[in-house]
C-alpha cells in the first residue's frame, strides 16, 4: 500500500529542522499532534462560515468535510477563519461601504496565514460575493496548491406561485412604492424569498465568480452550480481536498493555472453566461494578485467574440440551480472549446487540462432544456459586459447591455452625491423617463469602497422605468441589476473624474451600441468647472475605510491596495 506521507516540497520543514526545532514542536505538540504528524503536508482550511448571512451559514458542514479528506489523505488540517459582509444585506446603508474592503480583508487574511504558518497547501471555502475574489487573490499571493471551494447557491422561494431571489424583494419595493404592489405581498415577499443557506440564486456576483473559477481550473467541474443544501456540495468539499492533496504531490500552484490564457477562459465562460459586471472589477485585481498582464480592454476584446448561451436572471428566466440541472458549466465550456473560443490546454488543479476535462462533455446542450443554447442560436450574438469609454469615462466604464430594447439613452442629467437622496427620489416619484440619474463620490476612494447601487436600480425596475431611466456612477452594480445602467466610471469623482464636474440637466448620453459614455458639454466649459472644482474631504479618517480610501487604485484598475 502507498504511503500517505508526502515529502516534497515541504514549505514546513522549519517544524523539524533547525535550532528551533523542539519550541516549533512543542506548539504543535499541544495541539495533539503525534510524532508522525510532523512528516505530513500542512494543508490551510480558511473557513468563511459565519451566521451573517445565508451565502456562509451552511459552510461549516463543506470545511469539516474537507478537513476530515484531508486527513484521511495523510494531511494535517489547520483551520482559520475569513471574514465576510452580506451585501444583500448591507445593500443602501453605510455598511455596503465596507464590502469591496471586505475583499481585501479576506485576501489578507488567507496569505497571512498561509504564509505566517508556513502552510504547503490551503482550501478555500466561501459563500458571499466579495468571499470569491477575496480568497482568489490571497491564493495567487500565498501561491502554495490550493483550490477554492464554493459555498454553493441557494434554492428559490415562491409566492403566488412566483419564483422569488433576493432581487425580487429589492424590485418588490419598487413595486410597493409606485402602488403597483400590496404591503402583504411586499411582506410575504420579504419572508419566502430566502428559503435556507446558500449565495443569491441568479447569475449574480457569488454564482458568476464561482462559475468564472470552475472555468480558471482552480474549482472542480460542476461544483460553482450546487445547491448549498444538497449532499453533493459536501461530497464535492470531500473530493477537492483529496485533489488539493494530489496537487501537493505534483506541486501545481495558482500561478502555474492563473495565466492569460486562462483568464480569457473565465471571462469568456462570464459573458457566455451573462455573469456580473462585478466580474470585471474583481478580475482585474485576480489578473493583478497572479502578475498576469490584463486590462480593462482585454474584456471588451472577448466580449466581441463570445456570445451569450444562457439564459439567466437577471436580465433572463433561469437560476443557477437550472443552469446545474441542465449540464452546469462543463457543458458551456465545451460549447465555447468546440466553437473555438476557449484555451484547451490550460492547466487545471486535477492536473488536467481544460480539453482533457471536458472530452466525455457532448458538443452541444441537450434538447430537452433551454438554459444553455446551442452556439448557433445565442440568446446574443455578443458578450454583455460592455466597456464604455468618452469624456465621463476616459479609463472606461461597465455597462450591461442585454436585454434592452433599446440600449442608447440621451436625457438631462439628475445629480446625487449620495445613494440615499437618489433612492428617496425615485420612491417620491421624482424621476422621470427620460432621465439620467449621475451617482457619484461613490468611488473606490469617495464612497469610499464603492458601494453597490441595488437599491436604486431595483426601485428603477419597480417603478416600470428600468428602460426609460439611464444610470451612471463610479460606485459598482449588483450581480442582480439590470437595466440602463453604467458603473465603475473611471476617473471618479473623488479624484477628479469629469463625472464629478456634471450639473443638473446637464445632456448625457449612454450609447451601447457605439460604447459612448459622455456628458455633451464642450471642453472649454469642462476646463471652466474643472478650474472650479475642490476635493471633498476624506469620509473616514481612521480604520480600515481610511486605509483603502488612501491605498485603493482606480477601479479600472481593480480597487486593488498595492499598485505601486
Amino acid at each position: 500500500m502507498e504511503s500517505k506521507t508526502i515529502k516534497i516540497n515541504r514549505r514546513s520543514a522549519n517544524i523539524t529542522e533547525g535550532k528551533s526545532r523542539a519550541p516549533n514542536r512543542s506548539m504543535y505538540y499541544g495541539m495533539g499532534y503525534e510524532e508522525g504528524d510532523f512528516g505530513k503536508p500542512m494543508i490551510g482550511v480558511a473557513n468563511g462560515h459565519s451566521t451573517i448571512t445565508p451565502c456562509n451559514s451552511g459552510l461549516q458542514k463543506l470545511a469539516d468535510a474537507a478537513v476530515a479528506a484531508i486527513e484521511a489523505a495523510g494531511g494535517n488540517a489547520q483551520i482559520f477563519g475569513t471574514p465576510t459582509i452580506s451585501d444583500g444585506m448591507a445593500m443602501g446603508t453605510e455598511g455596503m461601504k465596507y464590502s469591496l474592503v471586505s475583499r481585501e480583508v479576506i485576501s489578507d487574511c488567507i496569505e497571512t496565514c498561509v504564509q505566517g504558518q508556513w502552510m504547503d497547501g490551503v482550501v478555500v471555502v466561501g459563500g458571499c460575493d466579495k468571499n470569491m475574489p477575496g480568497g482568489m487573490m490571497g491564493m495567487l499571493r500565498a501561491n502554495v496548491p490550493a483550490i477554492y471551494v464554493y459555498g454553493g447557491t441557494i434554492l428559490p422561494g415562491y409566492y403566488k406561485d412566483q419564483e422569488l431571489n433576493i432581487v425580487s424583494v429589492f424590485e418588490a419595493v419598487g413595486q410597493n412604492a409606485a402602488g403597483n404592489l400590496s404591503d402583504e405581498d411586499l411582506k410575504q415577499i420579504e419572508q419566502r424569498a430566502i428559503p435556507g443557506t446558500g449565495s443569491c440564486g441568479g447569475m449574480y456576483t457569488a454564482n458568476t465568480m464561482s462559475s468564472a473559477f470552475e472555468a480558471l481550473g482552480l474549482s472542480l467541474p460542476y461544483s460553482s452550480t450546487m445547491a448549498n443544501p444538497h449532499d453533493e456540495k459536501m461530497n464535492s468539499a470531500q473530493e477537492s481536498a483529496r485533489v488539493l492533496i494530489e496537487a501537493v504531490k505534483k506541486d501545481i500552484k495558482p500561478r502555474d493555472i492563473v495565466t492569460k490564457e486562462a483568464l480569457e477562459n473565465a471571462v469568456a465562460v462570464i459573458m457566455a453566461t451573462g455573469g456580473s459586471t462585478n466580474a470585471v472589477l474583481h478580475f482585474l485585481a485576480i489578473a493583478h494578485a497572479a502578475g498576469v498582464e490584463w486590462s480593462i480592454d482585454d474584456f471588451e476584446r472577448v466580449r466581441r467574440k463570445v456570445p451569450v448561451l444562457c439564459d439567466l436572471k437577471p436580465s433572463g428566466k433561469y437560476l443557477a440551480v437550472d443552469l446545474h440541472k441542465a449540464g452546469g458549466i462543463p457543458q458551456v465550456m465545451k460549447i465555447l472549446l468546440k466553437a473555438g473560443l476557449l484555451h484547451g490546454d490550460c492547466l487545471t488543479i486535477t492536473g488536467k487540462t481544460v480539453a482533457e476535462t471536458l472530452k466525455d462533455i457532448p458538443d452541444a446542450p441537450r434538447a430537452d432544456q433551454d438554459v444553455i443554447r446551442p452556439i448557433d442560436k445565442p440568446m446574443y450574438a455578443e458578450g454583455h459586459l460592455a466597456i464604455l469609454k468618452g469624456n465621463l469615462s476616459p479609463e472606461g466604464a461597465v455597462a450591461k447591455i442585454t436585454g434592452l430594447k433599446n440600449p442608447v439613452i440621451t436625457g438631462p442629467a439628475r445629480v446625487f452625491d449620495d445613494e440615499q437622496s437618489a433612492l428617496k427620489a425615485i420612491l417620491d416619484g421624482k424621476i422621470v423617463a427620460g432621465d439620467v440619474m449621475v451617482l457619484r463620490y461613490l468611488g473606490p476612494k469617495g464612497g469610499p469602497g464603492m458601494p453597490e447601487m441595488l437599491a436604486p436600480t431595483g426601485a428603477l425596475i419597480g417603478a416600470g422605468l428600468g428602460e426609460s431611466v439611464g444610470l451612471i456612477t463610479d460606485g459598482r452594480f449588483s450581480g442582480g441589476t439590470w437595466g440602463m445602467v453604467v458603473g465603475h466610471v473611471a476617473p471618479e469623482a473623488a479624484a477628479g473624474g469629469n463625472i464629478a464636474l456634471v450639473h443638473e440637466g446637464d445632456s448625457i448620453t449612454i450609447d451601447a451600441r457605439q460604447l459612448l459614455l459622455q456628458v455633451n458639454i464642450d471642453d472649454a466649459e469642462l476646463a471652466k468647472r474643472r478650474a472650479n472644482w475642490k476635493a471633498p474631504l476624506p469620509r473616514y479618517m481612521r480604520g480600515v475605510q481610511a486605509k483603502f480610501a488612501f491605498n485603493a487604485s482606480s477601479a479600472s484598475k481593480g480597487a486593488v491596495l498595492d499598485d505601486y
